[in-house]
């Protein structure tokens, strides 16, 4: 049902190149099966033709931090979902988001594995969705973000990802890996969507991360943390891990590390503007929105002295905190912290690939490359909120959105 068709031809009225910013007028994207084969020029022979005549074509956009089996379920109605719904949830929100643009997600923490079942149905084509890197369970300390706080002693109950100690984490960055996870995701601070703990403390300690990430990278994959406080940042900076996701207390020191370590940062901004606007609509527990409404005064100015000092970003959202499909509003809190729109841009193309280790395949409208194109109204180097608002949607060679979607 989305097998692409042997060769598609895209004609379209524009086309922006990632890598040097440019708009290109009238390009022509040759398709064979589910790669890029030549830009710029058609080849003769049978082809599926798609005429965007008013369109910007622009490459599948990348989000390095999604949760797609979470939803904006906060406190203790989180308890009553179970992980067969957790995967049916995932698979819904799987096809918002590659239909709002969105051809890649780094999956960053799931229950159950849950992400690594989706990851794999999409794979098969059961259901749509990006592309996906899953992590399976977030690995954190005892009673830290990433475990279970919210039931009481008698049910001893701690989530799939809890390890402490050298030995203990080691123990559980092989265990998800065994279990099918493309990537590790930790907790090295504290959270705000969490009970009992503080976003500003650190939590696994230096040695502890320096034990993930040595087991990790020699097995072959890359480690995301979790982190908000400055010191967590800092640790796990200089642990090795290829990302620090949100980033909130940052400091000078923190940001220092990031930039000789070659960090990627990973801001999720457009969350904090989400709740601020819906936190009491949507009936946050107060023990959540304190933490929150403490956060959303320094992390804007936090993470622009990060832009400022050249630390490498890559483009994620943390979409389960806010709905699904809403993923593109990041683009514009970019461009209000003093990026360009095709800085902007670049975060979610070839800054993101390169986070994913993903360069030769996805990132730019390149021959060789995957067929992942979207299609905008506009000129996204001008205005990036069009980018919330794509009219078609290509993954693979497979038309997902507009243009007679083959879906």
């Amino acid at each position: 049902m989305n097998k692409p068709p042997s060769r598609t031809i895209i004609h379209a009225g524009h086309m922006l190149d990632v890598k040097s910013g440019r708009i290109i007028d009238n390009p022509t994207v040759v398709i064979d099966g589910d790669k890029i084969t030549s830009v710029g020029q058609a080849t003769a022979g049978n082809a599926t033709l798609i005429n965007l005549p008013n369109a910007t074509l622009v490459p599948g956009l990348i989000d390095a931090h999604t949760h797609l089996t979470g939803e904006p379920n906060f406190g203790y109605q989180e308890l009553g979902i179970s992980t067969p719904m957790e995967a049916l949830i995932g698979a819904k929100n799987a096809r918002v988001t590659l239909e709002a643009g969105f051809t890649t997600v780094r999956n960053v923490g799931a229950g159950g594995f849950t992400d690594v079942a989706l990851r794999d149905a999409i794979d098969q084509a059961l259901v749509p969705g990006p592309r996906m890197l899953v992590s399976g369970p977030p690995l954190g300390i005892t009673g830290g973000h990433c475990d279970n706080n919210l039931l009481p002693y008698e049910y001893h109950r701690e989530a799939d990802g809890v390890a402490d100690g050298v030995e203990g984490v080691q123990h559980k960055v092989r265990e998800v890996i065994k279990y099918g996870a493309d990537l590790i995701k930790i907790c090295a601070t504290g959270g705000v969507l969490s009970k009992g703990d503080d976003p500003r403390a650190s939590q696994y300690t230096l040695e502890e991360m320096k034990a993930i990430v040595a087991d990790a990278h020699r097995l072959g994959r890359k480690v995301a943390a979790h982190a908000h406080g400055a010191q967590g940042i800092l640790w796990a900076s200089e642990a090795g891990v290829d990302s620090i996701e949100h980033g909130s207390y940052m400091d000078d020191a923190a940001i220092s590390m990031m930039k000789s370590k070659g960090t990627y940062l990973v801001p999720t901004l457009y969350l904090t503007q989400w709740l601020q606007e819906n936190m009491t609509r949507i009936g946050m527990p107060e023990m959540y929105a304190a933490k929150e409404r403490a956060i959303i005064p320094i992390v804007r100015q936090n993470l622009k002295k990060a832009f400022d000092a050249g630390v490498k970003v890559a483009f994620g959202t943390d979409a389960a905190v806010y709905p699904h499909g809403l993923n593109a509003h990041e683009f514009a809190m970019y461009v209000q912290l003093g990026m360009s729109p095709v800085q902007a841009i670049q975060t979610a193309t070839v800054n993101a690939a390169d986070l994913l280790g993903w360069s030769d395949r996805i990132g730019s409208i390149d021959s060789g490359k995957y067929a992942d194109i979207i299609a905008v109204n506009g000129d996204p180097t001008k205005d990036v909120t069009v980018l919330q608002s794509p009219v078609f949607v290509m993954k693979g060679g497979v038309v997902y959105k507009g243009a007679a979607s083959h879906w």
